[in-house]
């Protein structure tokens, strides 16, 4: 799961001021990303972040006023990175069926990466199981919208068959699958865990359809 950061503008005029405290923010966020995806959330204390940066304390909190604002805002940057790329795979995709094939190739890949330490949602509800928990609510709601736009997929790949499934349960079937391949992929190994996944999902396009 990556956890990309983007640098956000100086500001209308650009000056150094405001982009000196841009800059700032978006090296404590790629800073706190990375450690929070490799360490986990709780493992690393502010003082880790502010050595690593490196920033002062007063920095970290004019920008974030506290840590759960900076998991938030590192959650927020990887569901904006995996809706980018959700959606340039369904627009370049000559169909809903190979958007399907893509987003599952993605995640495939995902597994092969030296850094991948699985779905950083899935750590983060591991971290936070409180349902009332706003870290958990940013899980749910990016769960939720992943869930939806596979279910409309899925959906425009059925049609009209008389044989065709259910696409919200098809695209429950395919998130199950994607958890599984996350979390067993360091045990059961990449390559295996990845092609059994990718097959997972020609069978629910081939079989179910």
């Amino acid at each position: 799961m990556a956890t990309p950061t983007r640098s956000a503008p100086g500001g209308q005029h650009g000056s150094s001021g405001k982009r000196g405290r841009s800059e700032a923010r978006e090296r404590l966020l790629a800073t706190a990303s990375a450690l929070f995806y490799r360490e986990g959330i709780r493992a690393v204390g502010v003082e880790r972040i502010l050595a690593e940066a490196p920033a002062t304390r007063a920095t970290f909190y004019r920008h974030f006023p506290s840590k759960e604002d900076l998991v938030l805002a590192y959650l927020r940057g990887v569901d904006a990175h995996i809706r980018a790329d959700t959606q340039a795979a369904i627009e370049a995709a000559p169909s809903p069926a190979d958007a399907l094939r893509t987003i599952g190739t993605a995640v495939a890949d995902d597994l092969a990466r030296p850094e991948f330490r699985g779905c950083a949602f899935l750590n983060a509800a591991n971290e936070y199981p409180d349902p009332s928990d706003p870290v958990r609510q940013v899980v749910l709601d990016h769960r939720d919208w992943y869930v939806t736009t596979l279910t409309e997929l899925f959906a425009q790949v059925f049609g009209d068959s008389p044989r065709r499934g259910r696409p919200e349960h098809a695209a429950r079937h395919f998130v199950m699958m994607r958890d599984g391949a996350m979390t067993a992929a360091h045990l059961d190994g990449v390559e295996s865990v990845g092609a059994a996944f990718q097959r997972g999902v020609e069978g629910l396009l081939t079989v179910l359809h």
